[in-house]
């Protein structure tokens, strides 16, 4: 038996319902490493809800979360970590701020970088500790990383495909749009493509309480919000199964570099097509006009919706089954795990 301590982001939930998908990967590896009899450790806020044992620290602010809030959050999760260091044989981080909690020595480290490799501090991924390496999600983004960077082979995420597979609902004719409301996600795209598609739109996420996330949802996103096109709030996993598996498509229109897409993922599980954005590791995901389309701008994502009664809702599930396995993502993570302790 081993012992992996995993530190969250510190700022967002970790669990099945969790918003980010840097949470669920968490989660599932969490989970995993309880089903093997490992030991599991988790770093994250209160309200987590883990397989192993949660180590919580204090749950981030209500409003903005500011540096003097950032910094108190650091201290705590720096407190956390140096009293369950001694019991652990390896540190697994996921945040995009670890090098704010990164012990300076210790058992071996892997931080698995969830985001564009550009979104990183300067020197965060230049780190000098010992036995530390990374890990990417996507060959696009391990492409995109700079040279010199202590890279291990890509972990593509999966999604629980069992789970996601028993959902069965009659199409409804909305498409679907999840994710956190920020600019980066694009949310205004998709609406955008909706009122011109003259389609339903729901829109599934959560607003965080930084300052910008909050100006985008109040100038960008309810302006256009109607009767046929809602903002629906965050959803777990029960709901969110619910919703793709009847819906037309989902939309997924990131103005960001995606590293990967669980709730792509999510959708060709339940047969439903996904309308994406080319960028990042998305065409990674999405095959143009087999499990859906990827378009430019809103006037091709709105013919692209019209379009989705083409695309095979069961070719969508098969090739799900195929490529985007949670026991394949966990597994090569425990066999890591294993390797870089030995």
């Amino acid at each position: 038996m081993r012992a992996v301590l995993s530190v969250a982001y510190p700022f967002a939930p970790v669990g099945p319902d969790a918003v980010g998908g840097a949470e669920q990967v968490l989660s599932m590896v969490d989970q995993a490493l309880v089903a093997a009899g490992h030991r599991s450790l988790v770093i994250a806020c209160e309200g987590s809800a883990v397989a192993g044992e949660l180590v919580p620290i204090p749950p981030p602010p209500a409003h903005d979360i500011d540096a003097a809030a950032r910094e108190r959050t650091y201290a705590a999760v720096r407190a956390a970590i140096a009293r369950v260091l001694p019991q652990v044989d390896l540190v697994h981080l996921h945040g995009i701020d670890f090098p704010a909690y990164l012990p300076e020595a210790g058992p071996p480290a892997l931080v698995t970088l969830h985001l564009p490799p550009d979104w990183y501090p300067p020197d965060a991924l230049h780190a000098t500790r010992p036995r530390l390496w990374f890990n990417c999600v996507s060959e696009a983004q391990q492409r995109a990383c700079p040279p010199g960077v202590p890279l291990l082979g890509p972990v593509p995420n999966g999604v629980p495909l069992e789970a996601l597979g028993a959902a069965r609902h009659a199409c409804r004719g909305y498409a679907l749009t999840l994710g956190r409301i920020c600019p980066e996600k694009g949310q205004r795209l998709a609406l955008e493509a909706a009122h011109e598609a003259g389609v339903p739109l729901l829109i599934g996420g959560a607003v965080f309480p930084y300052a910008e996330h909050r100006t985008y949802f109040d100038t960008q996103v309810r302006p256009l919000l109607d009767a046929k096109r809602r903002w629906i709030g965050p959803v777990g996993f029960v709901r969110k199964r619910r919703l793709l598996a009847a819906a037309r498509c989902l939309l997924l229109p990131s103005l960001a570099a995606e590293t990967s897409s669980l709730v792509a993922m999510e959708a060709m599980a339940c047969g439903t097509p996904v309308i994406a954005t080319p960028r990042g590791a998305l065409p990674e995901i999405v095959t143009h006009g087999r499990t859906g389309f990827l378009v430019a701008d809103a006037a091709a994502m709105a013919a692209a919706i019209h379009a989705t009664d083409r695309i095979d809702r069961a070719l969508c599930r098969q090739e799900a089954l195929e490529r985007f396995s949670a026991r394949r993502m966990t597994d090569t993570y425990l066999a890591l795990h294993a390797a870089l302790i030995a």
